[in-house]
């Protein structure tokens, strides 16, 4: 069951892995989200980012090329060509001596790559969660964040990096002013559109 399934069963709905209307009043209702509005760009966000929740750990399994068009800043074609495919050897590059990580020979990059559906990545954000959430176990199993705390990671994400007040109304301008801040930039954009407004419908 990916995680989505596990909110269904665990909340007693069918557990058929589809955002339908009763999945999404009862997520309203769990995560105490105050508007149809803010939950449907809260959904359609994290149904992208996951691959309709799919997904629970950042995947960094880089081509060649695709490591000079995200990292360039840590590659060139050279060094690419040593790290290409192997994705804890990219972690532990791209996530070195920033987020409270230690260096690259440390581990602590590819220990604490994203995890969870909005991807809480780094030693000091996946702490500042452990905290929140108060399970120190965390600190030294960040797996536990995608595995028990999938959506908690996301409302985390959320109010940390004061994103609900973007969400106060479904239109393409607020959805393109979230996706920028969730993603950095427009990646995806029209299938973040589709979503949140298909999601708002439903409500």
């Amino acid at each position: 069951m990916n995680q989505l399934q596990l909110f269904q069963k665990r909340n007693y709905l069918v557990p058929d892995g589809v955002i339908g209307k009763n999945t999404l009043r009862k997520m309203k209702e769990v995560f105490f989200i105050s508007s149809d509005a803010k939950l449907a760009h809260f959904v359609g966000q994290m149904a992208h980012e996951s691959k309709n929740f799919t997904a629970s750990v950042e995947n960094l399994n880089y081509s060649e090329s695709g490591l000079l068009k995200t990292f360039r800043k840590y590659f060139n074609r050279e060094t690419a060509a040593l790290y290409a495919r192997n994705p804890e050897k990219i972690a532990n590059k791209v996530y070195a001596n920033r987020m409270g990580n230690g260096n690259e020979a440390s581990g602590d990059g590819w220990k604490h790559r994203g995890r969870g559906p909005l991807q809480i990545t780094g030693k000091n954000n996946q702490e500042q969660f452990a905290n929140k959430i108060c399970d120190l176990r965390i600190l030294d199993n960040p797996a536990i964040i995608s595995e028990a705390y999938y959506f908690e990671s996301a409302l985390f994400f959320f109010d940390e990096n004061n994103l609900w007040h973007l969400c106060e109304e479904v239109d393409n301008q607020s959805i393109i002013n979230l996706t920028k801040r969730i993603n950095g930039w427009v990646n995806g954009l029209q299938d973040r559109i589709y979503l949140t407004n298909k999601y708002y419908g439903m409500l």
